[in-house]
């Protein structure tokens, strides 16, 4: 092969190209081919270098016998330099997306609002999420499906954690999956011989919305005390909890109160309702274990607690006693007429918009099947954020359970004007800004990753709301759950009808998504006066989260659970580190639990202890003869208590992971404005940002975060 034939094939591509002759050809693709034609000839000036370096001295490279290659050899490495040729094809072919003020790269609580309120202000915003549309599906949409959801390989995205790095520990947790010799998994105490621990099953959502569009769709209004300490923090009164409430109200569509109920909204997007009491009310096994809960409460706090007092309370009412106060209340959950609600929902509003004439509204443009690799920067100093690299393509992160049979994705980058925003969560927000280049250089050196900026708060502060499960089974089903199969293994689900088909707009069990009350409990160890465990009931079989547990969970229809939440735990000692610097591989996590990890883990094991005894007394206290399962008839005393929480709590509110920080913290990753230090025109907007994780369950904070992010945003960017 001689070097002109090798540039007579370089060359053929240019000829073949539709812009050749641009007399017969249409233009559209100008862009494409162009970028082709440069390439092409600066593959040339390559090939033709090698070519000469092999003429000359008979090998394209320097081994220990400098032994001269044959033409044959040489022909060889020429073809494989036209495999690179090739793929560089395919690079400049890619999509390059401009003409962008800003980038928001994640759909979920905080970066799908944010998006959509960019847009509403007339702002020419690129939504970018690693997932598809599952709005079309029924176990995104109906609220009693949502542990289906979780698991449903459309949109799930299964993290595997560990809650200690001791294996011997993490193994007492009966459920830790393990990959068996034969490349199967086992979940439990017993793996075979040779398998090889993968940790415990963490459930997020690679679809729009993110993890709105899989979550319990519980609808808790944060303490007070989440904002302040923000607000104490860094100096910036804009965090307070007065104004952050009117981020609610701005947002909330309240469909369970009267209108006019101070601290409440009713025009936003998030639509907020109770489930039909009636469901309690009909099965009287059921309304005795919710009354249950209340009898042990106001036992506990010689306070009254009923039915009466379950339907007129309000669990995110304004005032400020309502953090202090121990209390019993229907959950509010996010559903409109009994559909879920979540980011995507907005993002679908102010997407579809149109104006009279059938244009589109708002500016805001939605790719979803794109998976962004990294953030770009220019060189000027410091650094600013130029846009991002992706891949298209479905189902290419290897937490999705489909992408064993993903390709290897269409490349891509974005620019942005103005801003890049990076809402991946709590996980991949600190992983993207890792292989760009942000985060503990020596984290990042370690997978030759240039270093854009030493931020060594990156991955680091991650915290959780520790979870245990109290449960028991009664002597017969529970009759709300007549006929309810869920829909597992293609069988037909009655329960499923009644829903599509409401009668007198009631349509069922499947209003709610599994709990039917709560009970705000303040512990001995609470901080700041505070109610600090968050027990939630209801007629399923949850005790946490493995492979297949939403099937466990919904299948028998005999069992209650209480499921107890530890608001505020003392514990910041998670991590999420690289394992690769393969932008489609996941990280390791680690949460090192109690007295693995730092705080005062013996106080966050005593108020957990006394909501044990809260909800065992709560069984007690009722009519129907329940048998205890767990922690069992076993487990009694208060050391052994502690070590079955300690075995098996779990937590499903990763957050914390890139905090806003006080300026003089070297840790702190964000300043009050949700900027990253050390860069400009480079934001996080997701649970990722808190310093310290919001009290209860983490949607509703987040969204309001997402809110708050938006005015601050619009106002920098007159």
């Amino acid at each position: 092969m001689d070097q002109g034939g090798i540039l007579r094939h370089a060359e053929s591509l240019e000829i073949n190209c539709p812009l050749a002759d641009s007399r017969k050809r249409s233009p559209p693709c100008a862009p494409i081919c162009f970028s082709s034609i440069v390439a092409y000839k600066s593959w040339r000036s390559l090939v033709g270098w090698v070519y000469r370096s092999a003429s000359n001295y008979g090998y394209l490279g320097v081994d220990e016998s400098l032994k001269p290659l044959s033409t044959q050899d040489i022909a060889m490495r020429l073809t494989n330099l036209f495999g690179l040729l090739a793929a560089s094809t395919s690079l400049v072919a890619a999509v390059d997306l401009t003409g962008y003020e800003f980038i928001v790269v994640g759909s979920g609580a905080g970066g799908g609002v944010l998006a959509a309120r960019l847009a509403l202000a007339g702002r020419k915003t690129l939504l970018i999420e690693a997932g598809d549309d599952q709005g079309a599906n029924e176990n995104y949409t109906v609220p009693a499906y949502q542990a289906k959801s979780t698991e449903d390989d459309a949109m799930a995205w299964d993290f595997f954690v560990r809650h200690y790095a001791d294996e011997a520990r993490q193994a007492r947790d009966f459920k830790t999956t393990y990959e068996t010799p034969g490349g199967g998994e086992y979940t439990g105490l017993n793996p075979p011989s040779g398998s090889k621990m993968k940790g415990t099953l963490y459930p997020r959502s690679g679809t729009l919305g993110g993890c709105t569009a899989h979550n319990a769709l519980i609808a808790v209004y944060p303490h007070r005390s989440d904002f302040d300490y923000i607000a104490s923090l860094t100096g910036d009164s804009s965090w307070s909890a007065d104004n952050m409430r009117n981020y609610f109200i701005r947002m909330e569509n309240n469909r369970y109160l009267l209108p006019g109920v101070p601290g409440h909204g009713y025009n936003g997007w998030y639509s907020t309702e109770t489930a039909p009491l009636n469901l309690a009310l009909l099965d009287p096994q059921l309304l005795s274990l919710v009354t249950g809960g209340a009898f042990a409460l106001g036992n506990e706090t010689n306070l009254v607690f009923n039915i009466a007092t379950l339907l007129a309370g309000d669990g995110n009412n304004v005032a400020a006693s309502r953090d202090t106060t121990p209390g019993f209340y229907q959950i509010p959950i996010s559903s409109n007429d009994a559909h879920r609600v979540g980011s995507r929902e907005f993002i679908v509003a102010v997407r579809d918009a149109k104006t009279i004439t059938g244009a589109k509204r708002y500016p805001l443009d939605v790719r979803t099947s794109c998976h962004v690799t990294k953030v770009l920067f220019d060189n000027s100093s410091p650094p600013k954020a130029t846009g991002v690299e992706f891949l298209d393509g479905k189902y290419l992160y290897r937490a999705s359970p489909r992408s064993r049979n993903a390709g290897a994705g269409t490349r891509g980058t974005a620019t942005a004007s103005r801003e890049v925003i990076i809402a991946g969560g709590a996980y991949n927000s600190p992983q993207i800004l890792k292989l760009s280049g942000i985060g503990p250089a020596a984290e990042l050196r370690k997978f030759n990753i240039p270093v854009v900026k030493d931020l060594p708060g990156v991955g680091t502060n991650l915290q959780d709301h520790y979870e245990i499960a109290v449960q028991g089974r009664t002597p017969a089903d529970f009759s709300a759950l007549n006929g309810c199969t869920f829909g597992f293994n293609g069988q037909s689900d009655p329960c499923l009808a009644r829903w599509n088909t409401p009668i007198l707009g009631d349509r069922g069990i499947y209003e709610s998504s599994g709990f039917a009350a709560t009970m705000f409990y303040k512990s001995s160890t609470t901080e700041r006066n505070e109610w600090d465990v968050f027990a939630f009931g209801g007629p399923v079989n949850f005790r946490g989260y493995f492979p297949g547990y939403s099937v466990n969970a919904t299948i028998e229809h005999d069992w209650f659970t209480w499921a107890i939440l530890k608001s505020h735990p003392r514990n910041t000692a998670g991590s999420v580190t690289l394992r690769t610097a393969d932008p489609l591989d996941v990280p390791d996590i680690l949460y090192n639990y109690f007295d693995t990890g730092s705080g005062n883990a013996e106080a966050d094991l005593q108020a957990m202890t006394e909501t044990v005894k809260l909800t065992r007394d709560a069984f007690k206290r009722q009519l129907v003869p329940i048998r205890e399962e767990l922690p069992g008839a076993g487990v009694q005393g208060d050391a052994a208590v502690k070590q079955y929480i300690k075995d098996t709590a779990w937590g499903h509110h990763a957050s914390s992971t890139c905090p806003i920080g006080a300026d003089n913290d070297p840790m702190a990753v964000l300043d009050s404005s949700f900027r990253v230090r050390g860069v400009n025109g480079l934001r996080v907007v997701d649970a990722s940002v808190y310093p310290r994780i919001p009290g209860t369950f983490t949607a509703v904070s987040t969204y309001m975060v997402g809110e708050k992010a938006a005015d601050v945003i619009l106002s920098q960017n007159q």
